[in-house]
């Protein structure tokens, strides 16, 4: 009896060592992910139109042939995640021989695809927002100042870097432009109720406007305007749907009857957040008049009911505490900024998987 207790204390020590070493590790999923993106292996795979061998993936890759082994091993990882899968070819000499066909997770990896992630993969794990990383611990040590972790880095906040790098600044913008792509599709197509009898709306800091042109052109009675700062709304794209003004969010919103805030006040601290709110709340009518702030945004849910789901909010809390002063809010959080800021209702619509719609009225 005692051996076999022995064997089960042995087998749970050597099942921890392995789940501490894929944390330890799990930043080489990351970073393989992206090379896969620089790469563009799901391009190759997705209009190949057939499975595809390694050999002629590493051709249509220009990868030399001694680095085909290599490439294998990559793969094998990528397939192990979910990214790809592979086939037998049976056609082959070479019994071993395998094809590489695309999944529904490869999709999100095509440029071309308008819901895409390959602009957030490039964005996330650029150095800018990976360095921040290594300093976390001594951040905790210190103060409140510097805010955050990426001030420690670089000392700048991550909206001064943004205004001040254009490299930067253009691969966060296509970041959130590929996210509103992704989102805008689900959105027009899944939740037309929250755009039902407005005949004006203000996205505040919609960027170009990449989510108020969709918007505009699935409900073409709604007049769409984008507020957001000077540097970003000054090369426009061309667009006869939307209006986009320059501003500050803080200090004033233009009226309208409904403002749209998508993946905006998880940056932000609640007294930020409050002050943003109230900004908003001047804005717009009352309920009764058909007025209301659409967040879109996380309801951090540990319940959920999809484990994967819960843990990437976590995961971004973690993201908006070292980058920026916001984090992932649950209800209660919700429910106190809203009312702080003036607000007397609100309803949270689940409709986008980790993130929710969140009407707010007065």
């Amino acid at each position: 009896m005692e051996s076999l207790d022995g064997e089960c204390q042995s087998l749970e020590l050597l099942k921890a060592q392995a789940h501490a070493w894929n944390h330890i590790f799990s930043f080489i999923k990351s970073m393989s992910l992206k090379c896969a993106v620089e790469l563009g292996i799901a391009d190759i795979i997705h209009t190949h139109d057939k499975p595809i061998s390694l050999t002629e993936l590493a051709a249509k890759l220009s990868i030399p042939p001694t680095k085909n082994n290599d490439l294998r091993r990559l793969m094998r990882l990528l397939v192990f995640s979910g990214f790809f899968a592979r086939k037998r070819d049976g056609n082959s000499h070479d019994h071993d021989e395998e094809l590489y066909i695309p999944t529904t997770m490869s999709a999100l990896l095509v440029k071309e695809n308008d819901a895409n992630v390959s602009s957030f993969v490039l964005a996330i794990l650029d150095q800018t927002l990976f360095n921040p990383w290594y300093h976390l611990s001594s951040w905790f040590k210190q103060d409140k100042v510097p805010a955050t972790p990426f001030e420690v880095a670089h000392g700048r906040d991550v909206w001064e870097a943004i205004s001040r790098s254009p490299a930067f600044n253009s691969l966060c913008y296509e970041a959130m432009a590929s996210d509103s792509r992704f989102v805008a599709k689900l959105v027009v197509e899944e939740c037309g109720e929250v755009f039902r009898g407005l005949r004006s709306l203000v996205d505040v800091g919609g960027g170009k406007g990449t989510m108020a042109r969709a918007i505009a052109v699935a409900y073409p009675q709604v007049k769409c305007t984008v507020l957001d700062l000077p540097h970003v709304v000054a090369s426009p794209e061309a667009s006869e749907e939307v209006q986009l003004v320059a501003g500050d969010m803080f200090q004033y919103v233009p009226p309208a009857d409904a403002v749209l805030l998508k993946w905006v006040l998880h940056d932000w601290s609640d007294d930020d957040c409050v002050k943003i709110l109230k900004r908003c709340k001047e804005a717009i009518p009352s309920k009764e008049e058909g007025g209301k702030v659409i967040i879109i945004d996380m309801v951090v849910d540990l319940d959920i009911g999809f484990p994967e789901l819960g843990e990437t909010q976590l995961l971004f809390d973690l993201e908006m505490m070292v980058q920026t002063t916001g984090k992932e809010r649950n209800e209660c959080e919700w429910k106190k900024i809203f009312m702080d800021a003036g607000f007397t209702d609100y309803k949270i619509i689940p409709a986008l998987g980790l993130r929710s719609i969140i009407e707010v009225y007065h």
